[in-house]
């Protein structure tokens, strides 16, 4: 599995047509084979700051097979206006550093 992330800068103006441009996009992610999940987060902080996160099978299945099917003519389609808001767009491999944390709810007790 390898993750990809893009991180744009959509003026405040514009989010709304670019959240619904990507939920339209999503129909293309979950046709196509070779991806395993995504998700699209905004920033609490900075409001025209996002990041999609892609897990693909590997690297060659997003550039040798998605980029080349119809599923990403679709997906391109949907999300090309906002290709001059991308500030990065790299592939990243998991390192053996993981873990998570139990969520426990300071205003609730425990039995």
């Amino acid at each position: 599995m390898i993750l990809e992330y893009i991180r744009y800068t959509i003026p405040a103006e514009r989010s709304q047509e670019f959240e619904s441009a990507y939920e339209h996009a999503a129909e293309s992610l979950r046709a196509a084979p070779q991806c395993l999940g995504y998700h699209l987060s905004r920033c609490t902080e900075d409001s025209t700051s996002y990041i999609l996160q892609i897990e693909w099978t590997s690297q060659d299945d997003h550039l040798k097979g998605f980029r080349q099917s119809d599923q990403f003519k679709s997906f391109f389609r949907d999300v090309q206006p906002f290709l001059q808001q991308i500030t990065e767009m790299r592939h990243y491999e998991l390192t053996k550093i993981a873990g998570h944390v139990p969520y426990t709810n300071p205003g609730k007790e425990t039995a």
